[in-house]
């Protein structure tokens, strides 16, 4: 089974550039009741996930409404993608997260980042 908890730094997605001059890189913090919150590229995001053996399925996900450089917000459309639905997950090694739904992301754990709940 794979192990989501803990927070997760976006280091791919498609349809998006994750790096560059942006405030702060896309992150999603998993706690252990069913609760994800992080920042999609310009809004924090919060909501529900379910790990069904190797699916992941988000449940509403509320988040902010600022508005960003279009960079970001393209970023963040791509993140909110994944989140909109059931999402294959698996760990090619412990450290790295794949999710391949509404498009895919490849994430790498980040034990040193520290987030706040919306």
């Amino acid at each position: 089974m794979v192990d989501l908890a803990g927070t997760w730094r976006f280091t791919a997605l498609e349809g998006a550039e994750v790096a560059g001059a942006r405030r702060t890189t896309p992150w999603l913090t998993f706690d252990g009741d069913g609760q994800v919150f992080g920042m999609a590229g310009v809004n924090r995001v919060r909501g529900t996930w379910v790990l069904d053996g190797d699916t992941l399925t988000f449940g509403p996900v509320v988040s902010t409404l600022m508005a960003g450089p279009p960079d970001a917000m393209a970023c963040e459309q791509a993140v909110l993608r994944l989140l909109g639905g059931a999402v294959a997950v698996s760990t090619p090694d412990g450290d790295t997260l794949a999710l391949d739904g509404e498009g895919s992301a490849r994430l790498v754990r980040d034990p040193a980042a520290a987030g706040s709940p919306v």
